[in-house]
């Protein structure tokens, strides 16, 4: 026997079709998990992190914040450094000397001399006593010159240079002293310029071969030397003459006037077209 589609069978309480009851509609139920023929339940995507909601006017000036803060560049703390242009003068200067003279010429006394008395920070740098640091195993030149003592001078100079670039990037003059000939440009005055710096004022301090003797006699250890070799130095030292740099002969000068010799001779040299280039 066939049934017309959509008629009713013989279940158990089915009646017959008739006005059946309005009942309102009811949303569609979601299939259940596991429903034959529906399709697998998706988790919804994972997002990353993020920060809280910042309003847009925020973010934009927090980058522009960012972008607009330039990156301060690092100095040089080692370097050479640029010193202030020549002014007439040297009483507010920032100053690079190099006092030149044989042993016994009175370069370490004037310049201590020079620095202490000056009306702006100025410090004294001597090559003997920084070269005098090394205890234990010092080359001490009156033994005889050897390649120990050679590296030990060396060594010295290197040490002055540093401290005086140190000094002068704090803004504090530096006066420094050695016995630098004429006949070693690349260990002498080229040397000092390559470890100070090229606006470098040197100055030679040479009193005739008397004083020198007399003074160098007053001396005692290490830094007395035979009077033999102080006349070989200061006969060295004479080829200065006619090499432009500022000679000071303080034979009859105190420790005083040759200060103030020495303040006139650099007041020249800053005061000359160009500055000082010797």
């Amino acid at each position: 026997m066939q049934h017309g589609v959509g008629g009713g069978g013989g279940a158990a309480g089915w009646g017959q079709p008739g006005p059946q009851p309005s009942v309102p509609p009811q949303p569609p139920m979601a299939p259940a998990q596991g429903w034959p023929g529906s399709p697998p339940p998706q988790s919804p995507p994972q997002q990353p992190p993020h920060p809280p909601h910042q309003p847009l006017h925020q973010h934009h000036q927090h980058h522009q914040h960012h972008q607009s803060q330039p990156v301060p560049a690092v100095p040089e703390a080692t370097g050479h450094i640029p010193l202030p242009p020549a002014v007439p003068g040297t009483g507010g200067a920032v100053l690079a000397v190099l006092l030149i003279g044989p042993a016994g010429a009175g370069k370490t006394t004037v310049a201590r001399h020079w620095a202490s008395t000056r009306p702006v920070p100025t410090a004294h740098v001597s090559l003997d006593d920084v070269r005098e640091w090394v205890c234990s195993g010092f080359a001490d030149p009156q033994a005889g010159w050897n390649e120990h003592s050679e590296a030990q001078y060396r060594l010295a100079r290197r040490t002055c240079g540093f401290a005086a670039r140190n000094y002068l990037a704090n803004g504090i003059s530096c006066i420094l002293d050695d016995a630098v000939f004429p006949d070693r440009p690349v260990v002498g005055l080229g040397g000092w310029k390559r470890h100070v710096g090229p606006n470098l004022l040197p100055v030679v301090l040479l009193p005739g071969l008397e004083i020198v003797l007399e003074r160098n006699a007053e001396r005692s250890g290490n830094r007395r030397l035979s009077d033999e070799e102080v006349a070989r130095i200061h006969g060295r030292m004479a080829g200065w003459y006619g090499s432009g740099l500022p000679i000071i002969d303080n034979t009859h000068l105190d420790v005083e006037g040759t200060a103030r010799a020495l303040d006139e001779a650099l007041a020249r040299a800053l005061s000359a077209p160009g500055g000082w280039t010797p």
